[in-house]
């Protein structure tokens, strides 16, 4: 009997020894579970620490991207309005200028009949006077339009502002030197308005 309960007594502390030996690791696993979620709050604070920082971070580069693209399309408004502008200052530039070759060519002919007209001779001095101060006003009122006249006589033959209508043998002349003018022409700055009619020597 007594051997029975020695040995029962034995089995009883192992058996003791064993769930304290259990309860031990239980309360490791516990502790290292405990540590985890610890570990796993603090790193989920963290994202969303960081995750508020990107967010505060974010509206300012929202704010820059928008300011970026306003400029862009500021500028690229502007460049058109610039193109537009001088598009259609030179498209006015033009406008003028072929209604002032429009006006001026209608009055050429009236030109032509004056200078014929002073060409000839008169003998009512009086009339001949009235004819030379219109043929003068109409001069100064072509001058003050911008228009010159084309050189001619002397002058190399130009095919961009004279017309040939007939070549001559000439010794006292070089090469292709206009002998006569016919009729005179005229330009508006780099714009014809009538050719020259000329006779080319040599």
């Amino acid at each position: 009997m007594t051997i029975l309960a020695t040995s029962k007594g034995k089995s009883q502390s192992a058996k003791h020894k064993i769930e304290i030996k259990d309860e031990k690791k239980s309360n490791a696993l516990e502790n290292e579970n405990l540590e985890d979620v610890i570990n796993a709050e603090i790193d989920n604070e963290s994202a969303e620490e960081t995750a508020e920082a990107v967010n505060e971070l974010d509206p300012v580069e929202s704010l820059q991207n928008e300011l970026t693209a306003e400029r862009d399309k500021y500028l690229r408004l502007a460049a058109e309005y610039d193109n537009y502008r001088k598009r259609s200052s030179k498209e006015r530039e033009m406008i003028y200028a072929d209604a002032r070759i429009n006006a001026i060519s209608k009055l050429l002919p009236v030109y032509d009949n004056l200078e014929r007209a002073l060409s000839m001779e008169c003998s009512d001095e009086a009339y001949f006077k009235g004819v030379e101060m219109i043929m003068t006003q109409l001069n100064a009122f072509m001058e003050d339009m911008g228009v010159r006249e084309i050189p001619a006589v002397g002058e190399p033959f130009d095919p961009n502002r004279h017309n040939a209508v007939s070549k001559i043998e000439n010794t006292e002349l070089g090469e292709n030197i206009i002998a006569e003018e016919y009729q005179k022409g005229f330009v508006l700055g780099d714009r014809v308005i009538r050719f020259s009619t000329v006779v080319v020597a040599n």
